[in-house]
């Protein structure tokens, strides 16, 4: 109990650690995992977005793509980029790799043991329109 001019007030803070074991198990699902992990590729910088296509059509856009799986603690990341060219590819992909990690901890204490970049496209800067 912890005292505030005349009311005592319960230590929240202990019975919340107390109880912390008897409320059960979080499991996070790997689709969600799976978002956060494209999210914090996407937010890196030398990321792009690309255009795809089905069938010839375009279909707008899509960024980065992971694929999850190992146990929850010792997750296993497939992440298929574009980068932006011109790019050191091996600087890009380890800042990618370490925001990737900052934030699967940071928002699900989840680890991520193992993170595989596969960069699929160098996308340049649109050119300039030139002058008739």
């Amino acid at each position: 109990m912890t005292a505030t001019g005349q009311y005592a007030v319960p230590d929240q803070r202990a019975a919340a650690d107390e109880a912390h074991e008897d409320r059960g198990r979080l499991h996070i699902d790997q689709s969600v995992l799976r978002k956060i992990v494209e999210h914090a590729a996407d937010q890196e910088p030398s990321c792009v977005r690309v255009r795809r296509s089905v069938a010839g059509l375009g279909a707008g856009d899509h960024g980065a793509r992971a694929r999850i799986s190992g146990p929850e603690r010792a997750l296993s990341v497939r992440l298929d980029v574009a980068l932006r060219y011109p790019v050191d590819i091996a600087e890009a992909a380890e800042h990618i790799r370490s925001r990737v990690r900052s934030e699967l901890l940071r928002i699900t204490g989840y680890r991520a043991e193992n993170i595989e970049i596969t960069v699929s496209r160098l996308v340049s800067a649109p050119s300039p329109p030139r002058a008739r």
